[in-house]
């Protein structure tokens, strides 16, 4: 079974979300749209889905 973690920026009005399913496939990580939760999932390299997280982090990308 799958355990989707929604984005802690979400908030509660079902703006643009992200889930995503650490731990779920070795060396992965499945990320999907928390409003279409039976749709399609990306699945990233987890080292590239810990880039990705780390340069949002650290405001690498313009708002």
């Amino acid at each position: 079974m799958v355990t989707w973690r929604k984005s802690s920026y979400s908030g509660t009005n079902g703006g643009n979300c992200i889930e995503v399913a650490p731990g779920y496939l070795p060396g992965a990580v499945p990320v999907r749209d928390s409003k279409d939760p039976h749709g399609p999932v990306l699945v990233f390299p987890a080292a590239a889905w810990e880039a990705f997280v780390s340069a949002v982090r650290e405001g690498d990308f313009p708002a």
